[in-house]
């Protein structure tokens, strides 16, 4: 999410009567809180925080390292002025990008004209609302001096870090999300925030599908063996009674073993095939973030799926059929051959086009919707309604791509149920609709719903506990 600074803005008559030089120098008095003539990491981190624009640690550390030229650990006044000049310079250059007409000012149709360059659209409520965060003296354009105070502190460099803004996923993983991965700009590459916030979301997922475990359990044993007489509570008891309460977390094991090369896979895919449909150096667009997605899922998803097998299995079996992860292996491999490790891979690759496609554009259907209708003094939707349209969108993209999921598990765990055909895709729907009726295909869906809420609020809990922990800047 893009961080719009409320930055330091200067009184208007400093800004008129004076010179450069001695708006430089107020600026650095108010960050050398010792007054000793120089600035180090923490009185700029306090100073900064004092004025009202704490930018997180890694912005204030590049501000730091980029100004201080003889890398003595410290800002002396001539390195200070020297860094917002050569930063004003680039505010300057991104100003003149978005002044389409040249007249000096910002208007909202030329901000909607920017970013459709950059494969981003929005609409002139939208552009409005942009204005309105950086507007100081309330005529609904911007000029360079509102510009320049309002960015004076931001370590962006280039009018594409501006912009950029609401990354559809937040890193949250509530199991079985297929969603578009996130993206990562070259600067959070280099200094490593894309490997804490990957972990920081691995770490959030394993705790959110081992507190939801039960109830995915739950779902599967539904989806296999497809009783009408099972319901909630009934199959609750039923696995408690089979093998005790641990019986309850089967197969989650290797539910979160499966986080770190599906991650892992899915974000490396992501970046070659977004390489692949754009040009070099062309922002990426919204069909093309989807068909890019919708690869990355299907590339994680066969190189992790013989995991999604043995959870399965191991969720399906009895108390003591298998004794773990590599003992469930072993037996498939000896009694049925590698072939059964890619059971239900047709239905499951099906499934990703739908639920992606409906995820995504429900998402920005919902977050439209909001800012038209919602938003007040802000461009920011905030977590909470971005997590709502999340879940929600997820939601949508569940109903679709449901009975999909639902014939690729019973596919996977068709070997273990006495007496069931070994039916291929398109004679397991047949035989479902025949015998259970279209409801067949939605079979373990309530409790599928049921953990969507309390996995989010886990994982967003967590995720943000674990950024915290390992330093990830704030965007």
């Amino acid at each position: 999410m893009l961080r719009w600074l409320r930055g330091f803005v200067l009184p208007a008559a400093a800004c008129q009567s004076a010179e450069p030089p001695t708006r430089y120098e107020t600026l650095f008095q108010a960050l050398d809180r010792n007054g000793d003539g120089v600035v180090d990491i923490r009185e700029l981190q306090e100073g900064l925080k004092s004025l009202g624009i704490p930018l997180g640690q890694d912005a204030e550390e590049k501000i730091f390292t980029t100004g201080d030229v003889n890398k003595d650990g410290k800002l002396d006044f001539e390195e200070f002025m020297k860094y917002l000049k050569d930063h004003e310079k680039k505010m300057k250059l991104a100003f003149k990008s978005l002044d389409k007409n040249n007249d000096g000012k910002i208007e909202a149709s030329e901000i909607v004209q920017s970013l459709e360059t950059l494969g981003l659209t929005i609409s002139e409520q939208q552009a409005e609302l942009i204005l309105q965060s950086i507007d100081a003296d309330g005529t609904m354009t911007v000029d360079w001096n509102e510009w320049r105070d309002y960015f004076l502190f931001n370590p962006a460099t280039d009018i594409e870090e501006i912009v950029r803004f609401w990354k559809h996923s937040t890193g949250i993983d509530i199991g079985d999300s297929l969603t578009i991965p996130d993206e990562f700009t070259e600067d959070e590459k280099k200094s490593g925030q894309w490997w804490r916030q990957l972990l920081a979301g691995g770490v959030a997922g394993a705790v959110s599908r081992t507190s939801t475990a039960p109830l995915d359990r739950l779902k599967v044993m539904m989806q296999v063996h497809g009783s009408k007489s099972m319901n909630i509570f009934g199959g609750f008891r039923q696995m408690i009674k089979e093998g005790g309460i641990r019986s309850l977390w089967r197969g989650n094991g290797t539910n979160v073993i499966k986080i770190a090369p599906e991650t892992a896979v899915k974000f490396w895919a992501y970046e070659q095939y977004k390489k692949l449909l754009t040009e070099e150096g062309q922002k990426i667009g919204t069909f093309e973030r989807f068909v890019s997605g919708s690869m990355a899922g299907a590339t994680a998803q066969t190189f992790i799926y013989p995991m999604e097998v043995l959870k399965t299995r191991l969720a399906v079996g009895k108390t003591g059929q298998y004794s773990g992860i590599y003992d469930c292996a072993k037996k498939i491999l000896k009694h049925e051959g590698f072939g059964a490790f890619y059971k239900g891979y047709i239905p499951n690759l099906l499934g990703i086009i739908p639920y992606a496609g409906i995820d995504l554009a429900v998402y920005e259907l919902l977050k439209s919707h909001w800012l038209d209708n919602f938003a007040k003094d802000s461009v920011n939707p905030g977590v909470m309604v971005l997590l709502g349209c999340g879940a929600l969108s997820s939601t949508c993209g569940q109903l679709a791509s449901y009975p999909l999921a639902l014939v690729r598990t019973r596919m996977q765990a068709q070997a273990m149920v006495e007496g069931a055909p070994q039916l291929n895709m398109v004679g397991l729907f047949r035989r479902i609709i025949s015998k259970e009726g279209l409801p067949g295909l939605y079979r373990g869906i309530t409790p599928n719903f049921m953990k969507v809420l309390p996995a989010v609020g886990i994982s967003y809990v967590v995720y943000e506990n674990m950024k915290q922990t390992l330093g990830v800047t704030q965007k």
